[in-house]
């Protein structure tokens, strides 16, 4: 509300009450509570408004005006600013009589508003903006006008002019949303923001930006309007753009409303983990001390992953994740035109980060496939180029499953060889590694075997960060690929012959996701669960050990430390365990060779299992001693065994065709067992089955878990995350005062001597001793078992060998 501005001191005679002297505000008052009694002191006033008006306007026609506005007759100015905010307040009371002053007002304002004082302009834009609030003048009408006078050079008035446009479309969509207005009122900054002149286009820009990062214009076409701004013709705006869509990621969504939130958008706004209370009761309980640590520790990894995995599934499927680049109309057409502009502009270099980074943020949100990109940033790879990280974070951003692995190629291997060398620093050789993991995480493709084992190999550097950073990678291919690693550094991995999907190969749905958990649930009946106490235990994410959100990716370098934990806890069993991988390695390998015949092999090796059983139970008759029934039994497996070798033959000449019917019949099982329906009953089921998995999964697998591309390509990467636990070189001075901080808690040194002095609570036995008054005769004797020894000593001292260094004493 704009505050009532003091009238002038004269008096204002009204016919019929001369005698009655009144002021502007104390008519205005009354005036007010009696609007039909004063109307002729309206007219007066209205009167003398306009005569100031064209007094004023034939002063500046004639030159009267010095710079800052009139300056020959100020009280012209004042009269005329005191008339109009009395009138501004007055016109609610008098709407038939004052219907042409607020179109008047405005007229002038924005005919003479450059060459006004600052005194009168500013009067005369709170008059204004108080017919607004009143609904007597449109927002419409008056919204270029204050887009106007936010270009002036008068600070207050800017903010003004610019508070009151925020404020107005703000409380103009508090209720309910006019899409019609909104869309006309957008039109009128949309055109501001495309013209050339850049005072008018940047304040249209800052005003949406307002507007849209205090949600009331949130939707596509002010994101879209924001982000062609990019191509305005002054850089400035350019600028100002880019900066706004970077750090648009960084606002925290705070104005959610928690009671709209149903049962389902709880549970992924607080995740939960379900785990075994079998495997919680032998965390605790079985076992000895040490084994029982590593469950624990094992448990606690196992529920950090699951936490972390629920809340990134959670951000990229909620609504409340938002960002302008999202929902671009034409973001191929955005990106080219965006890196053309990159390409031919000669702007400083951290203009030019700045648009690398909105690119390779835009290519891996929407996916796209920009092929001349790679090799634009291979010219700027080098472990010496300022803001490295920050340009090696939009190189791994910029890299989805969708762009072909030979346009990546050359700019992975630049990264490998400018950074992974033994002649490298080691902070840049841990920078390249976690690079190296995050793009391979999304084309697992571009790595090949010999690469890999000669990467693998930094493990055993003295450096942290250079031996998280392999180990991290070791980590990554156990579950991508571990053929591609040595027997030894394979593990244990839950699916030995995984490998990464060829380049377009997508995996077609083609019935309702993990529908089989649901058929296996009813296969089993819950008898052998409830038998076996198998439990779910819910652990809650507002527990002590929930992680920070800082952990925002699990295949940082942070997390790396975890990995190495879950790799220090495996290297102690290393040495027993090598010759059982071995064994199982050469299994796999050999079933990977030929699948029918190790079908049979296993059928096989049933056959004699059953040839030894029956021998056995055949020696255990002998020596009963009972000749029926060993007769009996005898025959009974004659009979077993021509029947076992009918089916081996069955089994191995129509494997193929019992597979397909095996698989006719599951698919057949599943669209019968729910009549093609499935109910909210059975979706919740699958879901509660899943989490269930999932945990299973994640204790097996020592919390590690790959996450979906969708989930990839929401994230952002932190550049301070690829270049974890590198220590960088302190001055002397970082040094002192990081000695000084860890001496803060700790006291003053003391000798050992000194602390026995000041020791309270009486004296020791040994200094009682001393005190202790002792006889004559104890005294001699005591004099004289110390000069015994004493000789003895000297006497054996030249003889007995003392060690090697005897002769230095």
């Amino acid at each position: 509300m704009v505050s009532m501005v003091s009238g002038s001191a004269e008096p204002l005679s009204a016919s019929g009450r001369s005698s009655e002297k009144l002021s502007l505000p104390s008519l205005q008052s009354k005036m007010k509570t009696d609007p039909e009694g004063y109307e002729t002191e309206l007219h007066l006033i209205r009167n003398q408004f306009y005569s100031a008006l064209e007094l004023f306007q034939q002063q500046a026609a004639l030159n009267f005006s010095s710079i800052s506005g009139v300056g020959a007759d100020p009280s012209v100015a004042k009269d005329l600013s005191d008339r109009a905010m009395f009138l501004a307040h007055v016109t609610p009371f008098y709407p038939k009589q004052l219907a042409e002053f607020p179109s008047d007002l405005a007229a002038f304002l924005k005919s003479s508003a450059r060459t006004l004082p600052s005194g009168l302009r500013f009067h005369a834009t709170q008059a204004v903006i108080l017919l607004v609030n009143r609904k007597i003048i449109d927002i419409k009408d008056t919204l270029s006008l204050f887009m106007e006078l936010q270009t002036l050079d008068d600070r207050n008035l800017r903010k003004l002019a610019f508070s009151h446009v925020v404020h107005s479309i703000r409380r103009m969509n508090k209720n309910h949303k006019n899409e019609a207005k909104n869309r006309s009122l957008q039109n009128i900054l949309f055109g501001l923001l495309q013209q050339d002149d850049e005072a008018k286009a940047k304040r249209s820009l800052i005003t949406l930006c307002e507007l849209h990062r205090r949600k009331v214009w949130f939707d596509e076409r002010t994101a879209n309007a924001i982000c062609m701004a990019c191509f305005h013709s002054s850089s400035r705006i350019m600028i100002a753009v880019l900066s706004f869509l970077l750090d648009y990621e960084k606002i925290e969504n705070d104005d959610e409303d928690s009671d709209d939130l149903s049962s389902e958008d709880e549970m992924t706004q607080n995740p939960h983990v379900v785990i075994s209370k079998e495997t919680v009761y032998k965390a605790h309980h079985k076992g000895t001390a040490a084994s029982k640590k590593k469950k624990k520790a094992k448990l606690q990894r196992a529920i950090r992953s699951m936490k972390r995995q629920q809340r990134l599934s959670s951000e990229s499927s909620n609504c409340s994740y938002y960002s302008p680049l999202y929902h671009l109309k034409d973001a191929q057409g955005f990106v080219e035109k965006l890196f053309s502009r990159l390409q031919t502009c000669n702007e400083r270099f951290e203009v030019k980060m700045m648009m690398l980074k909105v690119i390779a943020r835009t290519v891996g949100l929407h996916r796209l496939i920009l092929l001349n990109f790679y090799p634009f940033l291979q010219r700027y790879v080098q472990p010496h180029q300022k803001d490295i990280t920050n340009l090696l974070a939009a190189a791994v951003q910029a890299c989805h499953d969708m762009v072909p692995p030979d346009a990546v190629e050359p700019l992975f291997k630049q990264i490998v060889n400018q950074f992974v060398h033994d002649r490298s620093r080691p902070e840049a050789i841990a920078v390249g590694l976690n690079v190296i993991r995050e793009i391979c995480l999304r084309m697992p493709l571009l790595m090949t075997e010999d690469l890999l084992q000669d990467l693998v190999l930094y493990k055993k550097s003295h450096e942290k960060a250079v031996s998280a950073a392999a180990r991290s990678l070791i980590t990554l291919f156990r579950e991508v690929c571990p053929s591609l690693l040595v027997k030894k550094d394979r593990g244990r991995p839950m699916d030995p012959k995984a490998k990464p999907k060829a380049y377009g190969e997508v995996n077609v749905l083609s019935n309702v996701p993990d529908i089989e958990l649901l058929e296996q649930d009813d296969d089993i009946g819950g008898s052998e669960d409830d038998e076996s106490g198998d439990e779910a235990v819910y652990i809650s994410s507002d527990d002590g050990n929930e992680d920070n959100d800082d952990e925002e990716s699990q295949y940082t370098a942070n997390d790396g430390s975890e990995d190495e934990d879950v790799l220090d806890e495996e290297g102690d069993e290393n040495d027993s365990v090598d010759e059982y991988e071995s064994d199982i390695d050469d299994a796999n390998e050999d079933d990977s060779d030929d699948e029918d015949k190790g079908d049979t092999e296993e059928l096989e090796t049933e056959e004699d299992d059953y040839n030894e059983e029956v021998s056995g139970s055949s020696k255990a008759g002998d020596s009963a001693g009972d000749g029926g029934n060993e007769d009996q039994k005898a025959k009974a497996s004659k009979r077993k065994l021509s029947d076992f070798e009918g089916q081996l033959i069955a089994a191995d000449t129509s494997l193929r065709a019992l597979k397909r019917l095996a698989e006719a019949k599951t698919s057949h099982a599943s669209s019968d067992s729910v009549d093609g329906i499935l109910s909210d009953e059975h979706f919740q089921r699958i879901k509660k089955l899943k989490v269930k998995k999932e945990a299973k999964t994640a204790l097996a697998q020592q919390g590690f878990k790959i996450p979906s591309s969708d989930q990839l390509s929401f994230k952002r990467v932190d550049p301070s995350k690829l270049e974890a636990h590198v220590r960088l070189r302190l001055s002397k001075e970082e040094r002192l005062a990081l000695v000084k901080a860890g001496r803060e808690d700790r006291g003053q040194y003391q000798a050992r001597t000194a602390i026995k002095q000041k020791k309270t609570g009486g004296l020791s036995n040994r200094q009682k001793e001393h005190k202790k008054y002792m006889p004559l005769a104890a005294k001699k004797a005591k004099a004289q078992r110390s000069r015994q020894e004493k000789n003895k000593k000297k006497s054996r001292s030249g003889k007995q060998f003392r060690g090697k260094k005897a002769w230095k004493q």
